[in-house]
């Protein structure tokens, strides 16, 4: 009776373990759908020199996102964009990605918050080249985070003329920023995520 058993539990564990990935899975796609919120209106200006990108985000941070912070967890928010230039003969080519990263930091000793802005990753040795704010409370941190404002994503020269071009655009809590056990202890959890995406084209007038 005990090798039968044995033997059933054995061919039952594949498919027990597919069954929770496929539920664990699940959760996350719910929680990542659940937190998206209203696509973010992008407002874009071809000038002589460059494409520039302005935008207005709608966000809430969590309770829990807010109790992190207070306790001195760095929070990161990164904002990207790809320019992708139209072909009806085969998928769009990406001609452009612009990245943007926010570091949101609680300072104890000043009572003020400390956003620090630069394009590409944040690393620490790297703060000081980046644009550097304080403020002193994190809703008005955020609401700096929250305006993009004549963002540089793609030199004028990128875009040939006569075709259309597609922006797409995305803003997201960045997790893996988090310390590992955070990272760990947030995976699934629709509280840890802020996720914003939006798309605009623009035409082939306007990039000639």
């Amino acid at each position: 009776m005990m090798v039968f058993i044995t033997r059933c539990l054995r061919s039952l564990l594949p498919s027990l373990l597919l069954g929770w990935l496929a539920t664990a899975v699940l959760g996350l796609s719910v929680a990542l759908a659940q937190s998206s919120g209203a696509q973010p209106p992008l407002r874009l200006e071809r000038a002589d020199d460059a494409l520039w990108l302005s935008t207005q985000l709608e966000f809430d941070l969590s309770q829990a996102v807010v109790d992190a912070l207070h306790k001195g967890i760095p929070i990161f928010f990164v904002a990207e964009a790809d320019v992708l230039r139209e072909r009806w003969y085969w998928t769009n080519k990406k001609i452009a990605t612009a990245r943007r990263q926010f570091r949101l930091a609680y300072q104890p000793l000043t009572n003020r918050w400390r956003l620090n802005i630069t394009s590409g990753e944040i690393v620490e040795p790297a703060l000081g080249l980046s644009l550097n704010q304080n403020f002193e409370s994190w809703t008005e941190a955020l609401n700096t985070v929250s305006r993009i404002s004549r963002w540089k994503i793609a030199d004028a020269a990128d875009l040939a003329p006569g075709v259309r071009h597609k922006v797409d655009f995305r803003f997201r809590l960045d997790l893996a920023q988090l310390p590992r056990p955070l990272q760990i202890g947030t995976l699934g959890q629709s509280d840890w995520s802020v996720v914003l995406s939006s798309e605009q084209v623009l035409d082939a007038e306007s990039a000639k």
